[in-house]
């Protein structure tokens, strides 16, 4: 029988609140693209493959942002690195708030993806250092509901923003949250310093040339990589389907957003609990096989009432999540203590530019004769994330077994105190 895992400390609480904040603004800004996209083709008139570069530029700069600050990412206080990285985020969000045309709209994504796509991987560094394995994934489970929070709660009220005054009021509405959000962590949070005990290199390419040569790590690498190229096919051209293909109207979509929302806040505090009492890999596995019967089910539907298309996007959601959270919590055991915060940020950076490599694709897939018609192909989008999630499976499967032999060996599961002020 399994010890019970421990109580959070009020420490860690605070923690986990403030990390929640952060991804919810950072989780929101991007994936407030997909609900606004139908609305941006048409004021911008930007053709489908147009609007996947917009996705994909947040996608690739955050990448190529996560390589660059890889080496540094262990040499710094992590608490000032997610503040500045968050404070360049509001920044670009508040550009793209600010921009016009499809140019400037590219320019603000890529701003914003420099910034906001590191923060990802410092809160992965943080809660590593912070909280054993058997926790994780609670903390994954309560961390990640704020993609459901986003959308409970920001992306509809992003639409009705956006509705009234807008497609620019979502991308201010979010900027003056995160602004309130920095303030706090500011105020609140200690720093965590106790990892630059441990450094082994003396310069900052030595150290990401040391975390990429290791062959246990690029097991990690590859595994994120796979897993983000079938993630994000669908999401650039999820409102577009809906609207054009399913007939939901722009007023409904706030509602089809909420109550997937909604079962994610449920879900994922559920799935968080399940992955620390049960295998990982069995509920990872469980939650892809699942998943891909819906994505094909869903990517061939006709016009169909809203209550059906409500339950599929529930019913996909619980694939997402149970992915999501059992997959997290094993890659966070993978790094040993003084490599966490460059292997989070490699890991998160070959996460951003395999989702902008699957947003490229997916552009060059989908078509649309004009702005008011069906997307076309956009069921063999679905095809492809089915294709890629079997050989997802088994390189999770070895990311588990390697887990699994490093807690055998008493390794790679230890966590550190957080420094306190005088």
């Amino acid at each position: 029988m399994k010890q019970q895992a421990p109580a959070f400390s009020t420490h860690q609480k605070l923690v986990i609140a403030l990390l929640a904040f952060t991804q919810f603004t950072v989780v929101l800004d991007f994936m407030v693209m997909s609900p606004l996209g139908d609305m941006l083709m048409k004021s911008m008139n930007i053709k489908p493959n147009q609007f996947g570069l917009i996705v994909s530029a947040y996608a690739f700069s955050a990448g190529i942002s996560g390589l660059l600050t890889a080496g540094f990412a262990d040499r710094f206080d992590r608490k000032k690195l997610l503040l500045f990285f968050y404070g360049g985020f509001i920044l670009g969000t508040f550009c793209c708030g600010l921009a016009n045309t499809y140019y400037t709209m590219m320019a603000a994504r890529i701003i914003t993806g420099l910034f906001g796509g590191v923060m990802g991987s410092i809160s992965m560094a943080i809660i590593t250092d912070l909280f054993p394995l058997s926790q994780r994934g609670r903390v994954m489970g309560f961390v990640q509901m704020a993609f459901g929070a986003s959308q409970v709660l920001g992306i509809p009220i992003g639409l009705l923003l956006a509705n009234t005054w807008g497609w620019e009021a979502p991308f201010f509405m979010i900027a003056g949250i995160a602004v309130l959000v920095m303030l706090v962590i500011s105020a609140r949070l200690e720093p965590i310093v106790a990892h630059l005990a441990v450094q082994r290199d003396k310069s900052a390419f030595k150290h990401l040339l040391h975390t990429v040569k290791n062959k246990q790590y690029r097991i990690g690498f590859t595994a994120t990589a796979l897993m983000s190229i079938g993630g994000f096919m669908m999401m650039p051209f999820g409102s577009a389907f809906a609207i054009n293909n399913l007939h939901v109207t722009p007023e409904q979509l706030p509602l089809l957003f909420m109550v997937a929302g909604i079962g994610s806040l449920v879900l994922m505090p559920l799935l968080g609990r399940a992955s620390d009492k049960i295998d990982k890999f069995k509920l990872f596995t469980a939650a892809a096989v699942y998943m891909m019967v819906i994505v094909a089910v869903y990517t061939h539907l006709s016009p169909q009432p809203l209550w059906i298309i409500i339950s599929f996007n529930v019913l996909m959601m619980v694939g997402i999540m149970g992915r999501m959270i059992p997959f997290t919590a094993l890659t966070t055991g993978i790094p040993e203590l003084a490599d966490r915060g460059a292997f989070m940020s490699v890991n998160s950076s070959l996460q951003q530019i395999a989702g902008g490599i699957a947003a490229v694709i997916a552009g060059m897939i989908v078509s649309q004769k004009d702005k008011f018609s069906p997307l076309v192909n956009y069921d063999m989008l679905g095809w492809v994330v089915i294709a890629l999630t079997i050989p997802c499976i088994f390189l999770v499967y070895r990311v588990s077994v390697l887990v699994k032999n490093k807690m055998a060996r008493g390794t790679g599961v230890t966590t550190m105190p957080v420094a306190t002020k005088a």
